[in-house]
């Protein structure tokens, strides 16, 4: 956080800010789009070059996103499925403190990435998934796990949602990621793993993520069912190897 208290203390300039701010726009525009993406995209570079922003700033980022997403589909939305969704999350987030007993952190990383490997393979062979109560809650389940053990918890969604038509996708995901954002927001902060500094960073990088949202808005209309299923697919593909990389290789 020193970047933040020097940035602060010269009026917020420098382009390490900016840099910050481009990559929070890219990864809000691409969630206004397809309903996912945000974390996906955002959280593996983030973590790499911004540390500062994982895990809370990114958070309190996806809060208002997932509810501006949910809010601009939400005629659209499955009541049913979100609240599958929203319940399998958070049974994986406590089951994901026992395996967490019993194995240990590669070892789920790498059994998680393979999996969602394995089901992105199988959905380019013409495996079709429903999005039934039963498949969501699953993947709440395994998204939970992968969030807490991982912090990318998306890609189980985007492999049960990937047939779901366009506007229910969006609104449905944003009604499950708000509120689980507000339970991991709060949970940090209850462990202090939020204060000040991060709220404040939070705020200074909020216009960006707005601007990618609204962004998304002239655009989203103009992108077909088919290719917002393939790029589900493809940031689904993406988050694993991310994961799997940062597993095989971290020091």
């Amino acid at each position: 956080m020193d970047w933040l208290s020097a940035e602060v203390a010269q009026g917020v300039s420098g382009g390490h800010y900016l840099a910050a701010g481009v990559l929070v726009l890219i990864g809000a525009c691409l969630q206004g789009v397809s309903g996912l993406g945000f974390a996906m995209f955002s959280a593996p570079l983030a973590a790499m070059w911004f540390p500062e922003l994982v895990p809370g700033p990114l958070l309190v980022l996806s809060c208002p996103l997932a509810l501006m997403g949910g809010l601009r589909d939400r005629e659209a939305i499955e009541w049913r499925l979100a609240g599958m969704g929203v319940a399998g999350r958070l049974g994986g987030t406590v089951l994901a403190a026992a395996c967490l007993v019993l194995l240990s952190v590669k070892t789920l990383s790498l059994m998680f990435a393979l999996l969602i490997l394995t089901g992105v393979s199988l959905s380019l062979t013409g495996w079709r998934v429903l999005p039934t109560r039963r498949s969501m809650a699953m993947a709440g389940l395994a998204s939970g796990m992968m969030g807490t053990i991982t912090s990318a918890g998306a890609p189980p969604f985007a492999i049960a949602m990937q047939n779901m038509g366009a506007a229910q996708l969006r609104g449905t995901i944003g009604a499950i990621f708000f509120i689980g954002s507000v339970v991991s927001i709060t949970v940090l902060t209850a462990v202090g793993r939020m204060g000040a500094h991060e709220y404040l960073l939070s705020a200074l990088l909020m216009p960006w993520m707005f601007a990618g949202f609204f962004a998304s808005n002239p655009i989203k209309r103009h992108v077909p069912a088919p290719l917002v299923r393939r790029l589900l697919l493809a940031m689904a593909a993406a988050g694993a190897l991310v994961v799997l990389f940062r597993t095989l290789f971290a020091a």
